[in-house]
């Protein structure tokens, strides 16, 4: 008798009959639902599909936005090579120290 007891009592036997109750229902559930799930999951998949692809077209795009971005670049830096001269800086770079307007230390080979 405490056997069944402790079998009642412990979370055993809800599991089994949880389990039980589910492999009975699930079939009948399923083939009531086939019906309505069947063209919700394709809706999904197609939508998936679409959003993949707009992605892929996307990013192709903002590769080539960037390839030639980087060819620009580059061609701009063989010209001022070709030209001798020194690439430009960037904009907020320290110009008053270059236009020796700048607080810059003494050069010990100036002075």
């Amino acid at each position: 008798m405490a056997l069944t007891d402790d079998l009642f009592n412990s979370g055993t036997a809800k599991g089994l009959a949880i389990g039980l109750g589910t492999a009975l229902v699930a079939p009948v559930a399923a083939s009531a639902l086939s019906g309505f799930g069947r063209p919700v999951a394709r809706a999904a998949i197609k939508s998936g599909i679409i959003f993949y692809d707009k992605g892929r077209e996307t990013l192709a795009e903002m590769g080539e936005v960037f390839e030639d971005l980087v060819a620009e670049a580059q061609a701009e830096l063989e010209a001022d090579r070709h030209q001798g001269h020194p690439p430009e800086e960037e904009p907020g770079t320290d110009q008053a120290q270059a236009e020796g307007g700048g607080s810059s230390p003494a050069d010990p080979e100036q002075g």
